[in-house]
């Protein structure tokens, strides 16, 4: 159990760019959660449609924020 805890909170948030499209944004929180990247991806395009001014600013200063690996 205690080796689970330190698992959880040594993971840091990076941009994927070996797994990514783009940038690696969405292959990094991927990876982050443990997840398939194109859940993630589907997600972003499925809320871009109803935001898209909001995704792109978010995938943008997500970029330029979060460290590549």
């Amino acid at each position: 159990m205690a080796h689970r805890m330190f698992e959880r909170l040594s993971r840091r948030l990076y941009l994927d760019k070996k797994n990514g499209w783009l940038a690696g944004l969405c292959a990094g929180i991927a990876t982050y959660f443990a997840i398939d990247p194109a859940f993630v991806r589907v997600g972003v395009v499925v809320t871009a449609l109803f935001f898209p001014k909001l995704v792109i600013a978010a995938y943008l200063v997500g970029w330029l924020l979060i460290d590549e690996r």
